[in-house]
């Protein structure tokens, strides 16, 4: 007899059935923290070359399900692959972050491509296929980009900024112009997701990193509707696609998110009120979240109460454990095994 595919926790989850024991993993888990990664990005060379050569990029992913045995691995790529893949000249130097030519006025923004070359995301695809490969079945692998807003914000000023004030100021006086930027991205957003998932990736996330910084009027025209077009977009392609939307610092407005946007999830930073998550976004969507990166860094007894006030205010409903943000470089291994064994003793 043939055997039945095995479940994948994550994605149960996601398809609306709640678990016992909620699915865990982490944003950034492949990353500095671990001294394989370290070694693997020293012998890489540039960020880039890690991202960009498959053997790497794989690797990199894989590294920490072997030692935590996590429900989901999510590729290791970055979400400026897309103004890369646009043609803009994409850099990281090290210890300042990502480096872009600035589009800072109509004029420079009517210079931008409107079609990504998608060869050059090739490499990403492979990477994903081969940690498919790798990865036990039950495990689901997650697919990822930046959500149009975030990206926009890097495009505008050619790095990160404190407030991203450069393209907040842009969509002000220019909303034409700053709209093109939007559309380029929701376009090119949704073939990336949809080359990700025909290469293996279960699911994916959108990445809005900056949403929290735009008010009411600007989040509902920049965050919300860029994710409510990629969503359908990629589901137009790909029926029932599993989309995790992300919009940082969201608070007040997750409600009208989820609604309007009909992601499967959506993940909630440490800062949010948990019982307007659980009596407004819960019943509407599965919940992803939302363990404060500084408590896992701390340990002990602040850790455990941490851990614990995520599964009390969200374990009854459909919840994905995750931090509310990425892990920090200087978090301890032991206290990701520490949260590891807590969520998994956890019996809602």
């Amino acid at each position: 007899m043939p055997q039945a595919p095995a479940t994948q926790p994550l994605i149960e989850v996601l398809s609306g059935r709640r678990q016992a024991v909620p699915p865990l993993w982490m944003m950034r888990q492949a990353g500095r923290y671990l001294p394989e990664y370290r070694e693997l990005r020293a012998k890489a060379g540039s960020f880039l070359d890690l991202c960009f050569t498959p053997d790497y990029a794989a690797e990199v992913t894989l590294q920490p399900i072997r030692r935590f045995n996590f429900d989901a691995a999510i590729i290791f790529s970055d979400i400026l692959v897309i103004p890369y893949a646009l043609g803009r000249a994409v850099r990281f130097e090290a210890g300042e972050g990502p480096r872009l030519d600035p589009l800072a006025t109509p004029e420079e923004i009517a210079t931008l491509a409107t079609q990504a070359d998608f060869a050059k995301l090739e490499p990403v695809y492979e990477a994903l296929r081969r940690v498919r490969r790798e990865l036990a079945p039950e495990i689901a692998l997650i697919g990822f980009c930046g959500a149009p807003w975030t990206v926009a914000t890097y495009m505008v000023a050619g790095q990160g900024t404190p407030d991203q004030a450069p393209a907040r100021m842009l969509a002000y006086r220019h909303p034409d112009a700053f709209a093109k930027i939007i559309d380029i991205l929701v376009e090119n957003s949704i073939q990336h997701l949809v080359g990700q998932i025909k290469a293996g990736a279960d699911c994916v996330q959108l990445f809005d990193t900056w949403a929290g910084v735009l008010p009411p009027r600007e989040f509902a025209r920049w965050s919300i509707e860029p994710a409510r077009r990629i969503v359908a977009g990629v589901r137009k392609q790909v029926p029932g696609a599993k989309i995790i939307g992300f919009p940082r610092g969201a608070s007040g407005q997750l409600p009208a998110y989820v609604e309007q946007t009909a992601v499967d999830a959506v993940s909630i930073d440490w800062a949010t009120e948990p019982a307007m998550i659980r009596e407004r976004v819960q019943p509407r969507a599965a919940v992803q979240g939302n363990l404060d990166p500084l408590a896992l860094i701390a340990g002990g007894a602040a850790l455990d109460r941490a851990i614990d006030d995520v599964l009390e205010n969200f374990g009854k409903g459909r919840l994905i454990f995750n931090l509310g943000h990425g892990i920090l470089p200087e978090t301890p291994i032991a206290h990701v095994e520490q949260m590891v064994q807590r969520v998994r003793a956890y019996r809602g």
